[in-house]
């Protein structure tokens, strides 16, 4: 259903008008007045919530290079890689011959500042503390790429999902007598236990779901041992991938929810990036968490 509505709402925009001019001047989200062409044709992505944003818009035909991690959908693999995030080729960028650079959360200001000297034009969408701000950035982007349509539409789809969510996970909230304790397993073992705080979108996410981040107090993203073992949540979300290892692993095999069998395996990338797939995140965990 969701994947025929975004059909429809392409559909419905299909008849906008080019933009004349040539130029635009835009302020990104590191503050910087950046000119960009006002009808791209050429962009590369340096982001995966990026890109699957613009296919979200229908214009992944304008990719012309994106980064090792950007693999969703499906037909972004076939646009070349320009590599990693953290260590930029610029080179491999510039090959491309963008008229159009879009960043992420990140991409760091010397690589920001490289493209700036290198006269291609580089605009930074990251990603925000809030589940509301993913809003902000489809429309930043749709602006970006001449899918301001699109992206108007998009986002009513998206508020639409949420307010059914909302309700929806509120009556079932209502048959359970205590809210679930849940924990996200960003990272652990001896390196450190890390987790989404209080201060992110992936809080926002759990919420909805109807369950309560026993990190929600913590601001940033490392949470100690002690504190995990104590709060003993219900429910543990891990990427599927770290699933067996971290069940498998002393002292988490010893977790209540680890024990009972409520550790959540989840696809990443509807968790781990502000994009439209958070609905998708939403309803799988609140169906998960809140079982008749």
């Amino acid at each position: 259903m969701f994947l025929l509505s975004l059909t429809l709402l392409l559909a419905s925009c299909s008849g906008r008008q080019p933009d004349t001019q040539t130029m635009d001047t835009v302020t990104d989200d590191y503050g910087r007045r950046v000119a960009v062409p006002a009808s791209p044709t050429r962009v590369v992505s340096l982001s995966p919530a990026v890109t699957e944003i613009m296919f979200a818009l229908g214009a992944g035909d304008l990719l012309v290079g994106r980064t090792d991690f950007c693999t969703y959908p499906a037909e972004a693999k076939q646009i070349p890689s320009i590599g990693g995030i953290s260590n930029l080729n610029i080179e491999s960028i510039l090959a491309c011959q963008p008229d159009l650079v879009i960043s992420g959360s990140m991409v760091g200001k010397k690589a920001t500042d490289q493209m700036d000297q290198m006269g291609t034009p580089m605009v930074c969408v990251i990603e925000k503390p809030r589940f509301d701000a993913l809003y902000d950035n489809i429309l930043a982007i749709g602006r970006l790429v001449g899918r301001e349509c699109e992206a108007d539409s998009l986002n009513a789809l998206l508020r639409d999902c949420v307010i059914a969510l909302d309700t929806d996970t509120l009556t079932q909230s209502r048959n359970h007598a205590i809210t679930p304790k849940v924990y996200y397993v960003v990272g652990y073992g001896p390196a450190g236990n890390f987790t989404a705080g209080g201060n992110t979108f992936i809080n926002d996410i759990i919420r909805m779901a109807g369950g309560r981040n026993i990190a929600e107090e913590v601001s940033g993203w490392s949470y100690s041992l002690e504190a995990l073992m104590k709060e003993d949540p219900d429910y543990i979300i891990v990427r599927r991938e770290d699933s067996a290892a971290f069940c498998s692993m002393k002292p988490y095999n010893t977790l209540r929810a680890v024990r009972l069998g409520n550790v959540i395996g989840i696809e990443s990338g509807t968790f781990d990036l502000q994009v439209p797939r958070n609905i998708d995140a939403v309803l799988y965990l609140r169906q998960r968490m809140l079982k008749p």
